[in-house]
């Protein structure tokens, strides 16, 4: 997963998140994620999200993962 991949997914979450008025922490817990992990894909430097993840962050939003990385 390039940087430019990962830093438009932490800000696909981030927009998701905020139409959904979650918290980093509550969409952390809503997805079974550690929250400081979760601040990281956020962050300007986010790590490599594995599919699990991704997984865990679209069921929380109750879409698909390809709705997820759709950007």
């Amino acid at each position: 997963m390039s940087a430019i991949v990962r830093l438009k997914l932490g800000k696909k979450l981030k927009q998701l998140r905020r139409k959904h008025n979650y918290t980093q922490e509550k969409l952390a817990e809503i997805a079974g994620i550690d929250y400081k992990y979760f601040q990281s894909i956020e962050g300007s430097k986010p790590p490599a999200v594995k599919i699990d993840t991704l997984e865990k962050l679209a069921k929380a939003f109750k879409i698909s993962i390809s709705e997820l990385v759709d950007f």
